[in-house]
């Protein structure tokens, strides 16, 4: 038995995967970390017992089922309240109070939202600082189902965990062992559908989130990413990122390091 050949087959068989992914549905794989994604994947396939990823495509594009898993996968759809709670505690403190004093009206976006925690925690703080009516707040996902979970606003409690007492209380209610997110938040959060890599950016934002998604992406999508989101934003607005994903030489984007995790536009 060829060893070598059955190691390219395999490796043919997952670029034609990845082509044939992008032709269908434009999600390009490739600017994926391919290892971590491949890895991922594969195991995805082998759990619903396709041979090849050839099979496995023609059965994503027969079963929506199917399409869904692979999505869901694919975008790592892990997000809880208050993630990092401390970095929440700087914009709430330090830069959301400069962009009120700067503007009557504040435009932000929470990029690659997941099940909405990132945009309902935003939604949250801005309440507590009076802003909230005046404050456009969009939230965008790939992943159809993920959105749905967030226009559903209903949580398991370990979401919930690094939430503070005082909002969880007047922001969540009780129900059938969950925790409904209150309407008045769900109200004030426009969920949309939108492919990062691909799709062109809305522009004029004072800030955005786009928090634990940028380490999935190779160095050449996240250099794109990096400079598309900078020309979103306003002049003065911050780039709010993941705990993991320090921007090394901002001023290459047009950005500046404003704080640990925040970048501003020059």
């Amino acid at each position: 038995m060829d060893l070598s050949r059955s190691v390219i087959t395999e490796d043919e068989d997952f670029v034609r995967f990845v082509a044939d992914i992008k032709r269908a549905t434009s999600i390009d794989l490739s600017l994926y970390k391919e290892n971590q994604m491949r890895r991922r994947l594969t195991t995805l396939r082998l759990k619903h017992g396709f041979s090849s990823f050839g099979e496995y495509f023609a059965a994503l594009m027969s079963e929506p089922r199917l399409r869904n898993e692979f999505l869901d996968r694919m975008t790592i759809n892990v997000s809880e309240f208050w993630r990092n709670p401390n970095r929440w505690t700087v914009l709430a403190d330090k830069f959301l109070p400069q962009m009120l004093k700067q503007s009557g009206r504040l435009n932000i976006w929470s990029a690659a939202c997941s099940t909405g925690e990132e945009p309902y925690t935003l939604a949250m703080i801005l309440d507590a600082c009076g802003a909230l009516e005046r404050t456009s707040l969009l939230a965008t996902d790939i992943d159809d189902g993920v959105l749905a979970k967030a226009k559903e606003g209903s949580y398991l409690e370990r979401s919930l965990r690094d939430v503070p007492a005082d909002f969880r209380a007047k922001y969540f209610t009780a129900e059938d062992g969950a925790f409904r997110i209150s309407d008045k938040l769900k109200k004030a959060v426009r969920l949309q559908k939108q492919n990062l890599l691909k799709d062109e950016f809305a522009t004029g934002f004072d800030l955005i989130v786009c928090r634990n998604v940028m380490i999935y992406f190779t160095e050449e999508a996240k250099h794109d990413l990096y400079g598309k989101f900078a020309r979103a934003l306003k002049p003065g607005g911050i780039l709010f990122v993941g705990s993991t994903e320090q921007i090394f030489s901002p001023g290459q984007y047009g950005l500046e390091t404003a704080d640990t995790f925040f970048y501003r536009r020059a």
